[in-house]
């Protein structure tokens, strides 16, 4: 077990590695019920989510779910999220665990005075199961009359898992396909325990927060608090891509678009360690004998077999196949700058 926000977390089960290689050769368990959900309801939601968050919610329908930014008035990520439209003046935020006080103050007085609109924080009413892995399907599927198959990539539906009502949505952290399922509290152990059970012949098992952060960074993930923070805008971190460009005024719309015309003077990249040893957050990288940047994310990658990571470098450094050195335990290692996702799931 390990602390994490405030919670007592599932560090592993049986083995982080172990855990890693079964998402992505079959499936994993994974319970997620720390991170936090902000409602977002009222006529003017649409308008206030356009001006708070970095996407356009406008192109969502409902059913549909995004990954955005929480924005502030500088352009940086007061936090990551994933927007569902739940209606069409109607919306649910699933934010980060460490985040979910910060985040609920921010929107609430972003939307003050913002005509009808209003957030409520409705994290204690969701418990949150992550099942991921080529696998996920066929564990779930005997317990849901959802039909899984036709779920899109970024979409949910409501319907019961395991008799319990819920909330199924095809997205993850892992860089596999799978589901995040939304269930009331009292009942997350009851459909914990059926998951298992349906899934236990296909290979599934339960896993924890350290494979979680293996898998998410082999997919190229950022996670809040190490590669992305209220210091990096999307553009510095390689998340242009979500934010509606043409979308009008929004929370630090013009930096970023200053950003965007000019270029950035640093860029989150993805590195490979050519020696021996993992660099870890924290760890200064190295052009000749120019200190460029510093790491933010490392690990042994457990499915690729060697050491990987991410760091923020001068952005005339970031470019694919440079050779950068990571001070790691008073030795500069050798690394080359590597395009990411490190991993990417082969599409059936």
């Amino acid at each position: 077990m390990a602390p994490d926000a405030g919670w007592d977390m599932p560090l592993e089960y049986s083995g982080i590695a172990d855990e890693h290689m079964a998402v992505r050769t079959r499936a994993g368990l994974f319970d997620v019920s720390h991170m936090g959900e902000i409602e977002i309801a009222g006529k003017e939601a649409v308008a206030a989510l356009q001006r708070i968050t970095s996407n356009d919610v406008s192109r969502l329908k409902a059913g549909d779910v995004q990954y955005s930014g929480l924005l502030s008035h500088s352009g940086t990520l007061v936090d990551d999220l994933l927007v569902y439209r739940l209606g069409p003046e109607h919306f649910l935020l699933v934010v980060n665990a460490g985040r979910i006080a910060n985040d609920y103050a921010w929107i609430a007085d972003q939307i003050k005075g913002g005509g009808d609109v209003v957030a409520v924080d409705v994290s204690s009413r969701y418990g949150t199961l992550a099942v991921q892995g080529p696998a996920a399907v066929d564990a779930i599927q005997p317990l849901t009359g959802v039909n899984l198959q036709g779920l899109r990539k970024f979409s949910f539906a409501h319907g019961e898992v395991a008799n319990i009502r819920a909330t199924v949505s095809r997205t993850g952290y892992t860089g596999e396909d799978g589901f995040e399922i939304f269930v009331p509290p009292q009942s997350a152990d009851r459909v914990w325990q059926a998951i298992l059970a349906s899934g236990g012949s296909m290979g599934l098992v339960p896993a924890g927060i350290g494979a979680r952060d293996t898998l998410r960074l082999e997919a190229g993930m950022p996670r809040y608090g190490n590669d992305i923070d209220e210091t990096t805008t999307p553009v510095e971190a390689g998340l242009a891509w979500t934010v509606g460009w043409e979308k009008g005024e929004f929370n630090g719309a013009a930096a970023l678009r200053a950003q965007k015309a000019r270029g950035v003077p640093r860029k989150l990249i993805g590195f490979e360690l050519l020696d021996q040893g993992v660099a870890d957050r924290g760890h200064a990288v190295y052009a000749d004998d120019t200190q460029i940047g510093i790491v933010t994310s490392g690990a042994q990658a457990p499915f690729l077999g060697k050491a990987i990571g991410m760091a923020y470098v001068q952005a005339d450094r970031a470019e694919p196949a440079a050779e950068i050195g990571i001070e790691i335990d008073s030795r500069r290692s050798r690394a080359r700058v590597v395009p990411m996702p490190f991993y990417e799931r082969r599409e059936k």
